[in-house]
């Protein structure tokens, strides 16, 4: 009764909608609204969609929606649900609190999700179809991850950390009563003690849990000192759950390795499927559990492997190798009759679901055009759930929107959400077209994407901003992106690229950058650069570099290399490869499989390959952002590049977004600043007035 009495609360209008609606009219979100390029403001009324789940039956859509909010000054996650009929939309999830991991059980009767509260505790729910109410399963210190249902619906699994207590060194002193003293010290003896998003880690492991559906105390069935992982897969006998895991002797220092596991509930017998001497992950069981499919890759410590769809017997037998494209393979799932695997990948920056028959590995595309859950920059990415008749729901993106959520069922497609019409559809969007560029290097085509003003006029001449991917292993796509779309807003074009070392162009595109980064991909930037100008619409004079994190290391490396840019911005950028693979969240690892050495035994290697090692070429007026509690390129990376910026004399600024980690654009409020300040900089070099925009 009163989680049917929040449910008609929350479809009745509240102060907080009202004020949002206001915002929305102040910004030009409104129907009364005149046709505009772009604003930075406009961040706050965007949403996306994201994690689609199908139930069972094949009448409603759960998902995932993120939508930033102008009073919270967050990006907030719900729970949504979408009649494939009707089109009928409704909130489930409650409040304000983020909420995730939608997951339909096998009946359809109940859908669990998660929502974490802002200090960090997460409530596990359910929502009941028959009555549309949602109730509490359990409350838990630590956030839940992998949701997943028994067969017969009578219990959830997830993974979870526990915590142990931190090592203490000395006796404590005990304060005064009433003394307010410094908090305690902090110490850790854990070879990864931090993780980007979170900071500091609390000392522990993560584990399975298993929790009845009707509520009550979670039951730990792993333990140990290992991280078990998803994802999880039941049994059809309800009695075991497979899972990826890292149980190696020696784990911490391969925390790529994961093996394949299966784990008896009864008395939590643990059976090894697949060694952990390779990465495994995300395990599935074939519906009638003879079968077991998984992401895999081999190890040979080079930057990059293809992850590839990969079956066995259900005891880990017969293992093959189901995917024979050049790409790399995610989220495996079964069809129905088990006949064939549903599987997402990327070619050319365009993510895309395969489905791939088990007996003959007859390869189809069975949806397109799938977008990842970001706002700002043009990843390519994106989810997707499978029906039991086959139908792909997924979140849909164009270079005119953000995700949306889809079906594609007998392979009609149809768009199910428009979450951006009142923001978008008033304003003028810049046009996104390809651009064929040829690497100087060996002749092979690199994919390019120009962002044009609103407006364009093909007779001017527009000054040019190149904004780089991070990564360096990953991939942009031609999708919505409100950093391209404000810069071309500002009267700038805009090209982005996919150069050397990014994925879906296959193994040997990706390694062309193994232990050599940066390296070639400067060239095929470069590249890239000379065939805007050849479009004749580009100011060669009038040349501009950003990008972050791989873009970062690639805007300080350009700029150590030539003088043809006006002004550079350096975002979370890595500047001495010594100090970074040290202080990283990801240090374990990075010497290891980017390198090949230690930087005690090669110091020449990684100085040659540090940006820093060319600033005193640089010319270029640079400004460096980062994030205040960045910790997968720390901050001391930005500041020694600014540093040596200063004793150079090159005309350079520091930003620091407080409190952002790696993602900067995590509150709305700050990724419109970003740009702002990165708009600003240009125009200083630009000859005009640096008034940024609202």
């Amino acid at each position: 009764m009163r989680a049917l009495a929040h449910l008609a609360m929350q479809r009745a209008p509240s102060l907080k909608a009202t004020l949002t609606a206001l915002f929305a009219i102040m910004l030009g979100c409104g129907p009364a609204a005149a046709t505009s390029p772009l604003k930075p403001s406009d961040v706050f009324g965007l949403s996306l969609a994201s994690a689609p789940t199908i139930r069972p039956d094949g009448t409603l859509i759960a998902y995932v929606r993120t939508s930033n909010d102008i009073i919270t000054d967050k990006a907030l996650k719900s729970i949504w649900l979408v009649d494939i009929k009707t089109g009928t939309t409704t909130k489930i999830s409650a409040g304000d609190d983020a909420a995730s991991q939608p997951v339909w059980s096998a009946d359809g009767k109940m859908l669990g999700y998660v929502q974490i509260a802002a200090e960090g505790a997460a409530t596990l729910w359910v929502y009941t179809s028959a009555d549309r109410a949602t109730r509490i399963v359990a409350k838990l210190d630590r956030a839940p991850t992998d949701l997943a249902w028994s067969p017969d619906g009578s219990r959830l699994a997830f993974v979870m950390a526990v915590t142990q207590p931190d090592p203490v060194f000395g006796t404590p002193l005990v304060a005064p009563a009433g003394a307010k003293w410094a908090a305690a010290l902090q110490a850790t003896e854990a070879l990864m003690y931090r993780d980007d998003g979170i900071g500091l880690r609390k000392a522990g492991f993560s584990h399975l849990f298993v929790v009845p559906a009707t509520g009550g105390a979670p039951s730990q069935i792993t333990h140990g000192y290992f991280d078990d992982d998803g994802a999880l897969s039941w049994m059809p006998d309800g009695e075991h759950i497979i899972f990826a895991a890292r149980r190696g002797p020696d784990s911490p220092r391969e925390p790529l390795h994961h093996g394949i596991y299966r784990v008896a509930l009864a008395d939590g017998a643990i059976d090894e499927l697949a060694a952990p001497d390779q990465p495994h992950s995300e395990p599935q069981v074939s519906p009638n559990g003879r079968q077991i499919a998984f992401i895999s890759s081999v190890d040979t410590h080079r930057s990059y492997e293809n992850a590839r769809l990969e079956v066995m017997d259900s005891d880990g037998s017969h293992v093959r190798i189901l995917s024979t494209l050049d790409r790399s393979f995610e989220h495996p799932r079964w069809s129905t009759d088990g006949h064939s695997i549903y599987a997402g990948y990327t070619d050319h920056g365009v993510t895309n679901v395969a489905q791939i028959n088990v007996d003959t590995g007859k390869f189809k595309v069975v949806a397109s055009g799938l977008a990842g859950a970001e706002f700002d920059l043009p990843y390519s990415g994106g989810d997707f759930a499978v029906g039991r008749d086959g139908a792909v729901a997924f979140s849909q993106g164009a270079a005119d929107h953000p995700a949306d959520l889809a079906i594609v069922r007998g392979g009609k497609v149809a768009r199910l959400t428009r979450l951006n019409d009142s923001v978008l559809g008033q304003r003028t969007l810049g046009p996104v077209r390809p651009l064929m560029v040829t690497s100087a290097v060996d002749g092979v085509p690199i994919d390019a994407w120009l962002v044009l003003p609103p407006g364009f006029d093909p007779a001017r001449k527009y000054p040019l901003i190149l904004e780089i991917h991070g990564g360096p292993f990953a991939s942009y796509g031609p999708t919505f992106a409100t950093d391209d779309q404000l810069y071309a807003a500002a009267g700038y074009v805009v090209v982005y690229a996919n150069p050397r070392g990014s994925t879906s162009y296959g193994d040997s595109f990706a390694n062309g950058i193994d232990k050599s980064y940066p390296g070639t991909d400067y060239n095929d930037l470069m590249g890239v650069v000379d065939a805007a100008i050849a479009t004749g619409f580009v100011d060669a004079d009038r040349l501009y570099v950003t990008g972050g994190s791989g873009g970062g290391v690639l805007t300080t490396w350009i700029i150590g290399k030539t003088h043809r840019f006006q002004a550079a911005v350096a975002q979370k950028p890595v500047v001495n490869w010594s100090s970074e693979v040290l202080t990283s969240d990801i240090y374990p690892w990075m010497s290891k499989y980017w390198f090949g050495k230690l930087p005690w035994e090669d110091p020449q290697r990684y100085w040659e390959r540090s940006p820093l090692s060319l600033v005193g070429n640089v010319t270029t007026p640079t400004m460096v952002i980062v994030g205040g509690e960045d910790v997968r390129t720390p901050d001391a990376e930005a500041e020694q590049y600014y540093g040596a910026l200063q004793l150079c004399g090159i005309p350079t600024a520091l930003i620091k977004v407080p409190g952002a980690f790696h993602n900067m654009a995590l509150r709305p409020s700050h990724a419109a600043a970003k740009a702002n300040a990165v708009l600003a900089w240009f125009a200083r070099y630009r000859g005009t007035a640096a008034t940024g925009q609202q």
